[in-house]
């Protein structure tokens, strides 16, 4: 589920309805429904360009407390939950001796291991899933639009120019969000 805070971008075909956080978009969605959008009404997170589904059942709201996250559960003594899932790894007999001589025991070396791999491979994979996020947008938006392989093609090239001359026909609220979400991509490659 996703939080209320999510920062999204909702279209009623071309158009922006509204963007923010899910918590204010969504009753502007509710709205434009209930008013008669011609649609489809898309909600985009602006993390990956994923869409969100919203349940717009009922009043106002009814679909703001559906976004409102479930409360925790009280937890009765013993030992506090730290958040590790056990999961089975499978090594060579060489991979174990190596492990049991480290410091720490296998897990801690494992979880030193994966941290330190995380940190080299975020700007990679920041660059990548700001990538994903502009293909899986088109995908979903501009599909139908006039000249839009090409675009895919120049955004995929890094040609900046060709990209936003192939965009500038398009509807603008749907070629201005296109192209802010190709700029974090291409800043992510770079930076």
């Amino acid at each position: 589920m996703l939080a209320p805070d999510t920062l999204c971008h909702a279209f009623d075909g071309t158009r922006l309805i509204a963007s923010g956080e899910l918590v204010t978009v969504a009753p502007a969605v509710k709205q434009a429904v209930d008013d008669g959008a011609r649609g489809p009404v898309l909600v985009f997170d602006d993390r990956d360009s994923r869409l969100i589904e919203l349940d717009l059942r009922g009043t106002p709201a009814e679909v703001l407390a559906r976004l409102a996250p479930a409360p925790a559960v009280a937890r009765g003594p013993g030992r506090p939950r730290l958040g590790v899932t056990a999961r089975e790894v499978t090594l060579l007999p060489r991979h174990w001796d190596w492990l049991a001589g480290q410091p720490g025991g296998a897990s801690a070396v494992l979880r030193r291991l994966v941290e330190h791999a995380s940190r080299d491979e975020a700007p990679k994979q920041r660059a990548r899933l700001a990538m994903e996020a502009v293909d899986r947008f088109m995908q979903a938006m501009t599909g139908n639009f006039v000249d839009h392989e090409e675009a895919s093609r120049a955004f995929y090239r890094g040609e900046r120019e060709r990209f936003a001359t192939l965009t500038a026909p398009w509807p603008a609220d749907v070629r201005d969000h296109l192209r802010r979400l190709a700029t974090t991509a291409w800043d992510a490659q770079t930076g």
